[in-house]
């Protein structure tokens, strides 16, 4: 049986920032994970740091746009008619937290933590020698309907409240920025802030090689076997029983299979989400991420390829892959791109791990000593995991974090 003064379960990018940032304050800790660094949820995002975000993902406030999703014509959103009964209680809570005002508290609440997210990762890249992944060339936001536009006076408002700079932008002047664009839309909005990354793979596991070199410990074991034994939590792993005295839950989308065992019931759905790797035609290319907002997917370029990622789709975490929303999407994307043949033939699923408010859990797990939390960061692992990492990192050792905890605690859903 080994030791350990720390084991985090999970070796996403948010698990395994958490380790870094542990192991950097010289504690001796076991990074758990039943499948390889960074292979699963962390593996397919769209390798944006979303410094700049400001509204999370909110229920359709549109008639038009829910008769669509819920006739399975939408290229945003998908769904398995027979997930509906189980989720719903969640979409309702998640429809209630869309309210313009409840919209604006989150966008508050959760600025002071975005705002430190590029840098936060700039500085684990620096220490893993990662940061030849990382792109500082903002990220744009085309609009193919004046009414969507328009609609972004709100956002417009906010950003110049929070200090964050953007440029609206003709259509030529988006095409001055990525020249490959055709002239399918009416508006775009240019984040300049924003970065991104060329292999989130790449990231997680430098990030990882980096733990490992402080005297960090990869283990494989099954996060489900967890249970107290006496004043220490353990796990069975490949190499037997690993003990410790504390236990960070990082695993994502998985996390309510450990927490359920333990009745820390918490209301936290997936949202699934598909990629795929195309080449481009011709001379064709892209020099950052462009979310085509009105059609609901986002292409951006990686070592891959061009990966494509869809919106959301509402269905069993384990169900068979549907991956519908391509057929929707890619003759509107060729419109956009010259988008050539697929550069792998795969198709990846994933799942995002969202609570209702579209806030993650960073905190003591709820009636468990030595329990820690950091899971349902939703759309934003990538972005969050270092923060997150640094974040309850300072709280398990006694310090003043760097940011506002409040927002992120269990307590807010009982």
């Amino acid at each position: 049986m080994a030791r350990t003064d720390v084991m985090v379960l999970g070796a996403g990018i948010v698990g395994t920032s958490v380790a870094l940032h542990l192991a950097k304050r010289g504690l001796s800790v076991a990074l758990v994970d039943r499948a390889g660094i960074g292979e699963q949820t962390s593996y397919g995002n769209a390798g944006i740091i979303e410094g700049n975000t400001i509204f999370p993902p909110a229920f359709p406030s549109h008639f038009d746009a829910l008769l669509r999703i819920a006739l399975k014509r939408a290229s945003e959103a998908n769904y398995h008619l027979s997930f509906l009964p189980h989720v719903l209680p969640w979409l309702w809570a998640f429809r209630a937290a869309s309210r313009p005002d409840r919209l604006a508290e989150t966008a508050r609440l959760i600025r002071p933590l975005f705002s430190h997210a590029v840098a936060e990762h700039e500085t684990l890249m620096a220490e893993s020698g990662a940061t030849h992944y990382l792109r500082k060339t903002g990220w744009l936001k085309v609009y193919r309907n004046e009414s969507s536009f328009a609609a972004l006076a709100r956002e417009f408002d906010l950003a110049a409240k929070f200090g964050l700079p953007l440029n609206a932008l003709d259509t030529a002047g988006a095409q001055a920025l990525e020249p490959s664009l055709n002239s399918v839309f009416a508006k775009a909005v240019f984040w300049p802030e924003a970065a991104s990354i060329s292999n989130p793979l790449g990231v997680t596991r430098a990030f990882a090689a980096r733990f490992a070199a402080l005297g960090g410990v990869l283990v494989a074991g099954d996060a489900r076997s967890l249970h107290r034994t006496g004043n220490r939590w353990r796990v069975d792993t490949a190499e037997g029983a690993l003990d410790a005295h504390e236990c960070v839950v990082a695993l994502g989308p998985w996390a309510s299979d450990v927490l359920d065992t333990l009745g820390v019931r918490l209301p936290l759905a997936v949202k699934r989400g598909y990629h795929r790797h195309f080449r481009p035609q011709g001379n064709a290319n892209l020099s950052r991420p462009v979310l085509d907002a009105d059609v609901g997917y986002l292409i951006t370029p990686m070592e891959q390829g061009l990966r494509m990622t869809t919106g959301a789709e509402f269905a069993l975490r384990d169900a068979a892959p549907t991956p519908e929303q391509f057929l929707r999407i890619m003759p509107r994307a060729r419109e956009l791109f010259p988008l050539g043949e697929q550069a792998d033939g795969r198709t990846w699923l994933g799942s995002r791990p969202c609570f209702p408010d579209s806030r993650p859990i960073i905190d003591r797990a709820p009636g468990h000593a030595g329990l820690w939390l950091t899971i349902g960061h939703a759309h934003w692992g990538l972005t969050l995991g270092p923060a997150t990492g640094r974040m309850i990192a300072q709280m398990m050792a006694g310090e003043v974090p760097f940011c506002d905890p409040v927002p992120y605690r269990a307590a807010r859903f009982n």
